[in-house]
């Protein structure tokens, strides 16, 4: 499976202001409030917020996403590898031979679920897909457009993890640690990663 983020969180839904608030509390100290500094509080934010849907499989900010797969993972059901999933655009198959062909709505459905939404046929199985083809997916994910549609102990733990790596700017830290306070914070949102993709081309082979 291949996850490619069509669109980026819009730089004016990233909160600077709580994250700044939230250094000058921690700190003591005022932070500037000019471009130079906005730009690098949001460089945290965003990685932040990479960081806490990769563990959590959640999409905080709404934005597109398409999924290439080989093969569907079950052709009676298609599990997506985020959550929570507004809409899925279209469906498309790739026969390796330069047709590209659309699945009409009609043959499809979106199953939402907290955890594991799910493409489901409105027959009996999903269509299939040529052996040397593949399969893209565009979806919408995410929990709202602004900030404030973000669950609150989500939006908690990116903006302490954004304080961290700002804390921690100079490199002597190690990034790759996740701090308690966080994973505290974010743990009911995780889940079992299920295999997304790769679908049932060696049983086929």
């Amino acid at each position: 499976m291949m996850l490619i983020e069509e669109t980026a969180p819009a730089a004016g839904a990233l909160p600077v202001a709580a994250l700044r608030e939230h250094l000058r509390l921690g700190t003591g100290f005022e932070i500037a409030e000019d471009s130079a500094e906005d730009t690098a509080l949001t460089g945290f934010l965003r990685a932040a917020i990479a960081t806490i849907e990769a563990r959590t499989g959640k999409v905080l900010l709404t934005r597109r996403f398409r999924m290439q797969l080989d093969d569907w993972r079950d052709r009676l059901g298609q599990t997506l590898p985020l959550a929570p999933v507004v809409s899925v655009e279209k469906i498309e198959i790739d026969d390796g031979m330069g047709t590209v062909t659309e699945i009409p709505p009609e043959n499809w459905r979106l199953l939402p679920h907290g955890q594991r939404p799910m493409i489901l046929p409105t027959g009996v199985i999903l269509p299939h897909v040529p052996r040397r083809g593949m399969v893209n997916v565009t979806f919408i994910a995410g929990f709202g457009e602004t900030w404030a549609a973000v669950p609150a102990d989500l939006a908690q733990a990116v903006v302490m993890l954004a304080a961290r790596y700002y804390e921690d700017r100079s490199g002597d830290a190690a990034r790759g640690a996740m701090p308690f306070g966080v994973s505290a914070l974010i743990e009911r949102w995780r889940q079992v990663r299920t295999l997304a993709g790769r679908g049932n081309r060696e049983a086929r082979r």
